[in-house]
């Protein structure tokens, strides 16, 4: 049975992407089988993983719609080494025809229902807004990872979205919790990340990832040539650090 996460964070410019292409690709790595889907119409998520969102004959825009399914529409990333239900600028227009659809929040978690069987993780990458392809992988998750850098305003975003996993939790889907907060591009030399930090373990308490990401080069670079960091430069600190992340992962599911 697959174990599907949505990496959301209703703050922008926090790290999503390069989470959830780094994640899958780590899992991957440590023999993990992984569909990665890129839920946000930008399609980076999609061009990271080695894969043209231009030349996609069929992309999560058409499971959405069901005139796809997710085995039809998936593609294996060979570079990377995980699946990809891809996204490109069609997926915008998703919002306004799922709107007077039946079980318009329901239809991702339906549609990976069929292939719960062919993958070990279902990573989702949600665009930075509640919107209702956000809703769509919140319903169908069974859990959510919050990548965060340690700054103020971080804090503050946080509130917004603990609010509305408890929503959802509350009316939509009873199954969805908070699995862990990743902290990302993170400088132990600046002062204020180190307090923000110890703030977010006192009030998180082991809900906080031991993983941390380090702010990182070539985690940064990897995008400009299609390719999560872990494949890209397997041995740069970022790298590492999202394969120690990946066997958190492994290790705090089987714990579950």
């Amino acid at each position: 049975m697959a174990k599907i996460f949505c990496v959301a964070n209703q703050k922008g410019g926090v790290g999503k992407t390069t989470t959830t292409v780094n994640l899958a690709a780590g899992l991957a790595k440590v023999g993990q089988r992984v569909l990665m889907v890129d839920l946000d119409p930008q399609g980076n998520a999609t061009m990271g993983s080695g894969v043209d969102k231009r030349s996609m004959a069929l992309s999560v825009y058409d499971v959405l719609l069901e005139s796809a399914s997710v085995a039809e529409a998936a593609i294996h990333s060979e570079k990377c080494g995980y699946h990809v239900l891809g996204a490109n600028r069609e997926l915008a227009g998703a919002e306004v025809e799922l709107v007077e659809l039946e079980r318009r929040d329901q239809r991702l978690k339906t549609a990976l229902a069929a292939v719960d069987a062919d993958y070990d993780f279902v990573l989702i990458d949600c665009p930075p807004s509640l919107s209702m392809l956000t809703l769509n992988g919140l319903c169908s998750a069974h859990g959510v990872i919050v990548p965060m850098q340690c700054e103020y305003f971080a804090l503050e975003g946080l509130t917004d979205l603990v609010n509305t996993i408890k929503q959802v939790h509350a009316n939509l889907n009873p199954d969805l919790q908070i699995i862990g907060l990743l902290r990302v591009m993170y400088d132990p030399r600046i002062t204020l990340q180190q307090q923000v930090s110890d703030q977010l373990k006192a009030h998180f308490g082991d809900k906080v990832f031991d993983t941390v990401i380090p702010r990182n080069v070539r985690l940064a670079e990897a995008p400009s040539y299609g390719l999560p960091g872990v494949v890209f430069d397997p041995s740069a600190r970022g790298s590492q650090a999202f394969i120690t992340f990946a066997n958190e992962m492994v290790d705090r599911i089987r714990k579950m």
